[in-house]
C-alpha cells in the first residue's frame, strides 16, 4: 500500500529509516513535522522529506498516512488536528495504536446539499428546515434526513403530517418527533426518513439506510436535495455543498478540536447558532474562524420559535430544547411577535423525568412544542389530557447583526450545486 510517512526530529534517523523499512507499506516520501532533539546534518530516511502534508498528499497520492512521530512534537491537540487534514483529504490516517478512516461518503448523481453539525442539539435540523423552505421558493427539492429513531425501511413523506397523525404514529410505537417527520411537518417539503445507529469520531455511522433513501430521493426527480445529517453524525454521501452547524453555547476547544476539526474543513458555510447574548458565541465563531478552509464564511445567527397557527392573547406553555439562559428571550420573541401570553417555558424536552414532573404545573390553554424528543408521547398526550390545544413550532434562523445576508448565501450555494 503506497503510504506516506509522518515523523519527527526527536527521533533518531536510523531508527525511522529502520521501520520505514521495515513496516509493511510502500512509503513514497516522509513529512518532517518538527523537533530537532535528534537532527544531524545529512540525515537520510531513505525516501524524500517534505514538510507540507498536504501538498505532500497531493503530490505522492497515498493511500495512507502513517504516524511515526510521537510527544512532544505531536501532543493529542496536534495529531488531532493534522488527523482531520489528512481526513478531508479522503486518505485514512493510521499510528502505533490507532486507525481513522474517513466517513463513507457515497457519490450521488443529483445537485445536493448536506447539512451537518458539531454536535446534537445545536439547531441543525432548524436550519435544515429554513434552507429547505428558502430553496423551495424556486425550485423542487427534497429532504433526506437520517436519525437515531427513523424507520426501518425509507419512507417517502409528501403530505406533512398533523399532530392528530404524530400521535397516532407514537402509539403504534414509532419515534413521531424524528428529523424527518419535523422537517416535513414544518417546511411542507417531500422528505425522505431515514435511520442510523452509531456515530464515529469523524462522523461515520456504523449502519445507516441513507443510501436506499437517496435512491428514493432520486426516483422523485428533484432539482435539488438536502441531506440533514444527525447530531455529529455526517449522511454517508458526497454533496455538493456542506453547511456545518455549530453551537455557540459548545466549548470552543470541543467545537474545533477534536475531529470536529475534520467536520469544518468540508464546511462551505458555518453556522455559529444559538447566538444569544449569554452563550459565549463570539469566542466560538472566533475559533471557528480559526479553522474552516480560506474563503470560508462563518455566520452567527440565533433561533426563534414561529408558531404554525395564530397563538395571539392565548395563554401559552412553550416546550423546547433551549438553555435556560435563552428562555427570556424566548418569552420575548412570543409575547412581541404573536402576541402570546407565555406562562410557561421547559427546556426538558429532551428529559422524559424531569419532563412529567414539570408538566403536573402546567395550566395554558395552549401547548406549543417544538417537534424534538418526547414532544408527542409526552407533551402532546399531556395536552390531549388537560384539553389544551397542541400548536408546532418551527425555528426561524435570524443572523445577528452584520452577519451577512444569509439568505442570499444560501441561495449562492444551490446555484454552485445545480
Amino acid at each position: 500500500m503506497r503510504a506516506l510517512a509522518i515523523v519527527d526530529g526527536e527521533h533518531y534517523a536510523p531508527v525511522v529509516r529502520d521501520a520505514l523499512a521495515a513496516l509493511p507499506y510502500e512509503f513514497a516520501a516522509a513529512v518532517l513535522v518538527g523537533g530537532t532533539e535528534k537532527l544531524r546534518d545529512g540525515d537520510d530516511y531513505g525516501v524524500p522529506v517534505v514538510t507540507d502534508v498536504d501538498a505532500a498528499i497531493e503530490s505522492y497520492a497515498p493511500e495512507v498516512v502513517v504516524d511515526l512521530s510521537d510527544e512532544p512534537v505531536l501532543g493529542p491537540v496536534e495529531r488531532f488536528a493534522l488527523a482531520s487534514r489528512v481526513l478531508a483529504a479522503g486518505v485514512p490516517y493510521v499510528g502505533a495504536d490507532f486507525r481513522l478512516d474517513p466517513p463513507e461518503r457515497l457519490p450521488f448523481e443529483l445537485p445536493s446539499l448536506a447539512v451537518v453539525g458539531t454536535g446534537k442539539r445545536i439547531g441543525k435540523t432548524a436550519v435544515t428546515g429554513h434552507v429547505a423552505r428558502l430553496l423551495s421558493s424556486t425550485r423542487r427539492v427534497v429532504v433526506v434526513a437520517m436519525g437515531r429513531g427513523g424507520p426501518h425501511e425509507p419512507e417517502v413523506v409528501t403530505v406533512p403530517p398533523t399532530v392528530d397523525a404524530l400521535v397516532e404514529l407514537s402509539r403504534s410505537g414509532r419515534h413521531a418527533a424524528s428529523d424527518h417527520l419535523e422537517t416535513a411537518a414544518l417546511t411542507g417539503v417531500e422528505t425522505v426518513g431515514c435511520r442510523r445507529c452509531g456515530g464515529g469520531l469523524a462522523g461515520g455511522v456504523a449502519r445507516s439506510n441513507v443510501s436506499e433513501g437517496a435512491a428514493l430521493a432520486v426516483g422523485l426527480a428533484p432539482d435539488l436535495v438536502v441531506f440533514d445529517g444527525s447530531g455529529a453524525a455526517l449522511p454517508p454521501i458526497a454533496a455538493d455543498r456542506t453547511i456545518v452547524v455549530v453551537g455557540g453555547h459548545q466549548d470552543p476547544a470541543v467545537a474545533t478540536g477534536y475531529l470536529n476539526t475534520y467536520r469544518l474543513l468540508l464546511a462551505d458555510l458555518v453556522l455559529v447558532t444559538m447566538a444569544e447574548a449569554e452563550s459565549g458565541w463570539e469566542h466560538v465563531r472566533h475559533a471557528v474562524a480559526g479553522v474552516v478552509r480560506p474563503g470560508v464564511t462563518v455566520v452567527a445567527a440565533v433561533l426563534r420559535p414561529r408558531p404554525t397557527v395564530d397563538i395571539s392573547g392565548r395563554s401559552v406553555a412553550y416546550f423546547c430544547t433551549a438553555p435556560d439562559h435563552a428562555h427570556p428571550e424566548l418569552v420575548a420573541h412570543l409575547t412581541d411577535v404573536y402576541g402570546a401570553r407565555v406562562s410557561h417555558v421547559l427546556g426538558s424536552l429532551a428529559d422524559r423525568g424531569a419532563l412529567r414532573r414539570e408538566l403536573t404545573g402546567v395550566d395554558a390553554d395552549v401547548f406549543l412544542i417544538e417537534l424534538k424528543a418526547a414532544a408527542i408521547d409526552i407533551v402532546a398526550e399531556a395536552a390531549l389530557a388537560k384539553g389544551a390545544d397542541v400548536v408546532l413550532a418551527a425555528n426561524d434562523v435570524t443572523p445577528v447583526p452584520d452577519a451577512g445576508d444569509l439568505d442570499e448565501m444560501l441561495l449562492e450555494m444551490a446555484k454552485f450545486a445545480v
